[in-house]
């Protein structure tokens, strides 16, 4: 499928997708949240892509928020509905069920940051900065940043840069969890694929249902996430996978897993 404002290259496995309007900062307008959609519904059902890359164009943003101009005229039902469309592309994101890294290459501001945190792991650049300035314009996260800041990094650490609305740079996004690791710039679709890779390397299934479980399990009463866990356990005994896994390991040799 062709996209007007998305690249999407394939390579052994991997995806690497790039928002693609560096003239604005690769701003979330509708046209590109909704190719997002399409992107990943896409890359979701794509046998030959087991895990995703999401990046931005350009040497100054990943993403650096929605898309002002159309934000500025909505109306109380507009912006409801556009919050809702938008949440449901990022839920597509987090349960598509392969690994999504965010390879964090600048400024990931408002929508950007709340599109990264959608993401199951977090690269960023020497350079980049992260933040929520919504508050600034008068306005609040509506992509669920709010619950998905929180969740990620305390409610504390959340609740000083929703109602600051500064953004961090990405050593200190990385001292209080919101990126897993911080490269030089150069390096960082390289070491987000490095990274991507072994997660790959691994069983789908077991990946696929290792994210479900702690993504569903976080909204559960402990007790009740446990349960999910060990019907999930008892799920993946069944996989030829699991057969392959345990075979390989005991015959000393490398797993040849087939995600099923």
């Amino acid at each position: 499928m062709d996209y007007r404002n998305l690249r999407v290259e394939k390579r052994e496995g991997v995806a690497v997708l790039t928002v693609n309007r560096p003239d604005k900062l690769n701003a979330l307008n509708d046209e590109t949240m909704a190719e997002l959609d399409a992107a990943f519904a896409a890359l979701g059902t794509d046998p030959e892509v087991r895990g995703v890359i999401l990046t931005g164009a350009g040497e100054k943003a990943f993403v650096a928020g929605a898309d002002i101009s159309e934000l500025a005229t909505q109306r109380p039902v507009d912006g409801q509905e556009r919050s809702r469309r938008g949440q449901a592309t990022l839920d597509r994101i987090e349960n598509l069920g392969k690994p999504v890294v965010a390879a964090v290459n600048g400024f990931a501001l408002g929508g950007g940051c709340e599109l990264a945190m959608a993401c199951h792991v977090r690269v960023a650049a020497e350079g980049a900065r992260l933040g929520t300035p919504e508050v600034k314009l008068g306005l609040m996260c509506g992509y669920a940043g709010t619950q998905r800041l929180a969740r990620l990094v305390g409610k504390g650490r959340a609740l000083e840069m929703l109602l600051t609305g500064e953004p961090i740079d990405a050593q200190e996004a990385h001292r209080i969890g919101l990126v897993n690791r911080v490269v030089p710039k150069d390096r960082l679709l390289a070491e987000s694929e490095a990274l991507l890779r072994k997660m790959l390397a691994n069983g789908p299934l077991s990946l696929r249902f290792t994210m479900q479980a702690v993504r569903a399990g976080l909204e559960m009463p402990f007790a009740e996430a446990q349960y999910l866990e060990a019907t999930l356990f008892g799920l993946i005994c069944t996989t030829e996978d699991m057969k392959e896994g345990t075979r390989a390991f005991l015959e000393k040799r490398a797993a040849k897993f087939q995600g099923k």
